[in-house]
């Protein structure tokens, strides 16, 4: 069995130094970029979040300004949807589809680094706004009229470009996801051989190909109305306001099921890892997230219950809102069969995904809640909305991600994150979500509004948002032991060295050195059935339990009996060509970020627009004439 060198933590072997990073097409590298910008971004979107709960700590404070206030609610929004939780699934996406399903890169490498360069300055643009007479404050879903008013104002410029650039970024990521899906497997990896990770990315590329048109349309009506005085959303004009709500949550809903499914998958590797079982029904589990995927463009109206829609849509939207429920509790079926009578390792990254299945199972059943038109318009825009998507989108996507971090970290460096710290992050995380969140359910069936500043005393509210407050610091206190987590194991180099599969993994990622080679496998491996790998390892004994097969050799892989990793036994292919480093993309991005920033300064702003437009173009013009490969 070969050995392989000391893991270069962060980083795939070749080339190194900043210039690398900015010209890379390795999709690991890029997978790694868009964690470092989500984890920058989470910061931030987590620092508004304490000063918004600081300002709501007791009645009549006036630690923010209300202009402040919505400044800081807005971005907080905007950041942990579009800046946090979208890229953190790309990242994971980026770093291992292709290794899943046995590539050596995805289709497009350098739509793939243009792809993310564009989604990093447009988060920078966006938050140049800070600097440029204040950030939108519209709330992130910037409804019309309020986000068409105050025209000679800026802030909401900035959000409607920003995430006009956002969406071309993830137009990009999606259809290379797609592509790489469908042409790159590797020999024997039927569809219904892929993992479950695999299949809810492909999945995700494809809500965001069918979704994103719509609020892109939304965004070029609503820039009209603020830059040139089109009256799309003007009701006194003949426009209509409702028009961007119908425009948004066409694409919103798909949304919420882009930012949590990929979180599905995860949990869907962990859960089998741990229980040392085969996930339960992985056909279901596979057709319940493509079937979540459908059903989730029927139900974007159930945001709009009070907006006087009329009685046959609100009862429409209704069914369709309980009907999606069906194949989510489906999955969770699924992951409770994977568990039961499972010889379960109580590993963090096994909590985070069970903290995962209590939460989300929460969030769900008060959002069946809102399927009821009549409970729905009683707890519209008030806090029980906000503990609701919160218990989806923290307690199910973050868990779901915080959970991958534990679990393909040694992946990634080669060292595991220290258990004892990991374990003390997920109680803290786990206390100090619900003690943020699970008051506001009672906030809100009491009456209070989300996206207010400040309350007077004697409501009944003070005491929760008390409550709420601290847990939002007790929510800090964990990610700041996280952090250290990942301090202590990577750059102190203090944790636990591993070989290439330290959880005992059943896919093909494990079979590669930890971290993988530019061209992840010498050999492109050959798969015989699902979860390839584990049949690999092991056998059954007359009774059907699993069996460790001392050490076998078969197809390009060599199992060593001590360590359970896999290393590439035969000679590398000949004529192996990976994509060469570009700064064309980086270019062509900077290009579209520059043009952008002049859109938001018109009519002065038409040079910028010129600048950008003529440094677009040549990094395009550049791209398409670059060689594509060199040999290895």
């Amino acid at each position: 069995m070969t050995t392989t060198a000391e893991p270069q933590v962060f980083r795939s072997p070749g080339s190194r130094g900043l210039w690398a990073w900015v010209t890379t097409v390795d999709h690991k590298r890029i997978g790694l970029l868009y964690a470092v910008s989500a984890a920058v971004f989470f910061l931030i979107g987590g620092i508004e979040a304490l000063l918004v709960r600081t300002q709501l700590f007791g009645p009549n404070l006036e630690v923010l300004s209300a202009e402040a206030y919505n400044q800081l609610f807005t971005m907080h929004g905007l950041t942990m949807v579009f800046l946090v939780v979208m890229p953190i699934a790309a990242a994971f996406t980026n770093y291992f589809l292709p290794i899943m399903i046995g590539a050596r890169d995805v289709a497009f490498p350098r739509l793939n680094s243009f792809s993310y360069w564009l989604f990093f300055f447009g988060g920078l643009l966006i938050y140049s706004s800070f600097l440029l007479g204040g950030a939108p404050d519209g709330a992130w879903v910037g409804y019309a009229p309020l986000s068409t008013q105050l025209t000679e104002v800026v802030r909401m410029d900035f959000w409607t470009i920003g995430l006009a650039l956002l969406g071309v970024s993830s137009l990009g990521a999606s259809a290379n996801f797609i592509a790489t899906t469908f042409t790159m497997r590797a020999p024997g990896m039927s569809m219904l051989r892929m993992p479950v990770f695999a299949w809810m990315s492909l999945v995700v590329a494809f809500l965001l190909i069918f979704s994103l048109p719509s609020v892109t349309i939304g965004l070029f009506q609503l820039f009209l109305d603020r830059n040139f005085g089109a009256l799309f959303y003007a009701s006194a004009a003949g426009g209509d306001p409702l028009l961007w709500q119908h425009l948004f949550w066409i694409f919103g809903h798909p949304e919420v099921y882009v930012l949590i499914l990929p979180a599905m998958g995860i949990v869907s590797e962990v859960l089998p890892t741990f229980a040392r079982k085969p996930l339960f029904g992985y056909p279901f589990v596979v057709f319940s997230g493509a079937a979540i995927g459908f059903i989730g463009f029927g139900v974007w109206s159930h945001h709009m219950f009070t907006s006087g829609m009329g009685p046959i849509a609100e009862a429409g939207f209704g069914v369709a809102t309980m009907i999606i429920a069906v194949p989510t509790g489906v999955k969770i079926f699924n992951w409770l069969g994977t568990i039961w009578g499972g010889k379960i390792k109580y590993n963090t990254p096994m909590l985070f995904s069970l903290a995962f299945i209590a939460m989300f199972v929460i969030g769900g059943l008060s959002g069946v809640t809102h399927a009821v038109v009549p409970s729905d318009t009683q707890q519209h825009d008030s806090y029980y909305v906000v503990a609701h998507f919160h218990y989806v989108l923290f307690g199910g996507a973050v868990f779901g991600y915080v959970s991958g971090i534990y679990y393909w970290f040694p992946k990634w460096t080669g060292r595991k994150l220290n258990e004892a710290l990991g374990k003390v992050h997920f109680w803290l995380a786990l206390i100090g979500f619900n003690l943020t969140f699970g008051p506001m359910h009672i906030l809100g069936l009491n009456g209070m509004p989300r996206r207010t500043y400040r309350y007077p005393e004697g409501l009944g509210w003070a005491n929760w948002n008390a409550v709420a407050t601290i847990g939002a610091y007790v929510i800090l206190l964990a990610f700041l032991v996280f952090a250290w987590n990942i301090v202590r194991t990577h750059f102190l180099a203090k944790g636990e060295r591993v070989g290439n599969d330290p959880w005992d993994g059943r896919t093909l990622e494990w079979t590669t050195s930890s971290p993988p080679p530019v061209h992840n496998f010498d050999t492109i491996p050959v798969v015989h059935s699902l979860d390839d790998f584990w049949h690999q390892k092991y056998t059954e004994d007359d009774e059907g339990r699993a069996v460790r097969i001392p050490a076998v050799t078969e197809g390009a892989l060599t199992v060593d009996e001590e360590t359970g990793g896999g290393d590439e036994s035969h000679e590398p292919d000949e004529d192996m060509h990976m994509p060469s480093p570009s700064f064309y993309p980086v270019v062509s991005a900077f290009g579209f970020a520059i043009t952008g920033a002049g859109l938001i300064y018109l009519p002065w702003g038409f040079l910028g627009v010129g600048v950008g437009v003529a440094i677009a173009v040549w990094g395009l013009f550049g791209w398409s004439l670059e060689p594509v490969t060199k040999e290895h």
